[in-house]
């Protein structure tokens, strides 16, 4: 299929979808989208496997060839991260640092290791053979969140800024230590000797670091001399896929520098607005960046829904459900109240305790296509059961994530938020 063609069948979902989801239905728009092309495919392929035509086998064929995973690893990732976090609250990041570094580092790290234990062990219980180091690396692959449909539910409930940008700029950070616990514990598992877990982690992260900070702070200096908004947004585009370019290059994490790249130019620009507003005061750049933000994650979550037909689901399918469904709420739960533990609760934003703030963070901690391109990716190491182990059980998890806690995620605010205010009034 002609990349033309598949981008036209993209559209035409998002189109049709989002149109009947905002007159009748009201949903969330990613989850909409997520949902419907789901199902839509779905039908698809029961249509041409128990009916045998010919047109619907044909589609279902044409769709199942595109490379998701190059799509998003190789193509729009760095697009999306970018702008997703050029519009972090600078403000509020510096004052939630410390939670934001706790969530990023401890939490997605105890995650992914507890996410490993407890699917090894009930796996095994179950009859199912996978090894130790893939179970963890499984962990690894599920701990990075999507915060798009979260905050967007959030936005609507009037939830404090400062909560909410803790959970945005810790689900674009912990992508960043997510892939890099992927690289490290794939190389055990491929024994490739590259299992230095300290020296991963600084090479990825301090390595992006510096890679973002410097092209972001010299190809800034190009804006600052131009007065046409569409060079801005031209240089914004050069200096964020230059930065993920070269850091994946380099084995550094391109997630990270990008994030890096985004924050700095948010940073940047909100520093010569006055200027700005003389010459676009259309303000062509940030409505650039929104469009684009809005346009790559409908069509990342219509993807992520076609993504069905190309799945062969294991045998064990509601096994590995349950067990990746459970394994997943236990671990994440476990890692945010870790790291609010080992800040003392001090730095819980929004007047929460410990264990409401550890079940809001558990409860929108939706997954998304990072997690589901690193699955994919497995797919050259690991033998034919086992890699359709760890695909049927990621994207179990991504859809139980967006259907279920994402259409949840309101009652469940309700209840923490219930709970908080009696328990304020208590001490009162």
């Amino acid at each position: 299929m002609s990349p033309l063609l598949f981008v036209v069948i993209i559209l035409t979902f998002i189109v049709v979808i989002s149109v009947i989801n905002e007159r009748k239905i009201h949903l969330q728009q990613d989850i909409a989208v997520l949902l419907f092309s789901f199902l839509l495919c779905l039908a698809f392929l029961i249509i041409a496997k128990g009916f045998h035509i010919v047109n619907f086998e044909n589609v279902v064929t044409k769709l199942s060839t595109f490379n998701f995973e190059n799509y998003l690893m190789d193509g729009v990732l760095c697009l999306m991260i970018f702008a997703g976090s050029s519009k972090i609250n600078i403000k509020k990041f510096r004052q939630n640092f410390k939670t934001i570094t706790y969530l990023s580092l401890i939490s997605t790290a105890i995650s992914s290791v507890l996410f490993g234990l407890l699917f090894y062990a009930v796996a095994h219980m179950f009859g199912l053979e996978i090894d130790i180091w893939v179970a963890i690396m499984l962990g690894c692959i599920v701990s990075p969140t999507d915060p798009i449909a979260a905050t967007g539910i959030l936005n609507k409930l009037g939830i404090s800024k400062n909560v909410l940008s803790v959970i945005e700029s810790e689900s674009l950070f912990n992508d960043g230590t997510g892939v890099a616990l992927f690289i490290f514990v794939r190389s055990i598992v491929t024994n490739s000797g590259e299992s230095n877990f300290f020296l991963i982690m600084f090479k990825e992260i301090f390595g992006a670091l510096l890679v973002g900070t410097v092209v972001s702070l010299l190809l800034f200096q190009f804006i600052k001399r131009t007065n046409k908004p569409t060079m801005q947004v031209i240089i914004s585009l050069l200096s964020v896929s230059s930065i993920y370019v070269i850091c994946e290059h380099f084995g550094f994490s391109g997630v990270i520098g990008s994030v890096v790249c985004g924050m700095l130019f948010a940073y940047m620009m909100n520093k010569i607005e006055r200027q700005r507003e003389v010459y676009d005061s259309a303000h062509v750049y940030e409505n650039f960046w929104e469009t684009v933000d809005s346009i790559l994650n409908s069509m990342l979550f219509v993807m992520i829904g076609i993504s069905v037909i190309s799945i062969s689901p294991d045998k064990n399918l509601i096994v590995l459900l349950l067990i990746g469904v459970f394994a997943l709420i236990l671990s994440r739960f476990v890692g945010v109240l870790s790291s609010a533990i080992v800040s003392r609760g001090k730095n819980v934003p929004g007047n929460y305790s410990v264990t409401e703030f550890s079940l809001l963070l558990t409860w929108t901690a939706l997954k998304g296509g990072l997690s589901l391109a690193l699955a994919l990716g497995t797919k050259e190491f690991l033998s034919q059961d086992v890699y359709s182990i760890v695909l049927t059980t990621t994207y179990c998890i991504i859809m139980f994530s967006v259907l279920v806690q994402g259409l949840s995620i309101k009652p469940v605010y309700k209840y923490i938020e219930k709970q908080r205010i009696k328990r304020l009034g208590d001490k009162k």
